[in-house]
């Protein structure tokens, strides 16, 4: 298949600076004082929380009118953790707080949910390589 968007973007590391290729992303890169860093900038975890909730929101909203719901005043929190791997490299686990409005039932809500986690390409793109749990609030 075709790509319908290619996202580019360049970075020096995590202390140093990463940039789109269209340059409406520039940002400052530091290590975060959890990891010896001043964490005077922004990191790859919170680069990819941020993505990974817009995703999921999104999607969530392309999934939500097939099971006859309205969702638009729904919101996608992501944490990304960053833990050891036991191997002597690094994992990430996830985990997304999906906030729902409350006409919304619990059962249609979990419905929603799992169905956006099988649409969302964040989603089918960790699926099976970072632990992802999906908590409704």
């Amino acid at each position: 298949m075709r790509n319908i968007y290619t996202a580019i973007a360049t970075a020096s590391g995590r202390d140093g600076r990463a940039a789109s290729s269209d340059g409406l992303l520039d940002v400052k890169l530091a290590m975060p004082v959890e990891m010896g860093g001043d964490g005077a900038g922004t990191n790859p975890e919170q680069l990819f929380a941020a993505g990974y909730a817009a995703c999921f929101a999104t999607s969530m909203k392309l999934v939500a009118p097939r099971q006859n719901l309205d969702v638009s005043d729904a919101s996608v929190t992501a944490e990304v953790g960053l833990a050891p791997n036991g191997a002597g490299g690094y994992k990430l686990n996830v985990t997304l707080r999906v906030e729902l409005p409350d006409h919304v039932a619990p059962q249609a809500a979990r419905d929603l949910v799992e169905a956006t986690h099988q649409v969302c390409p964040y989603s089918n793109a960790t699926r099976g390589n970072v632990a992802v749990d999906l908590v409704i609030e």
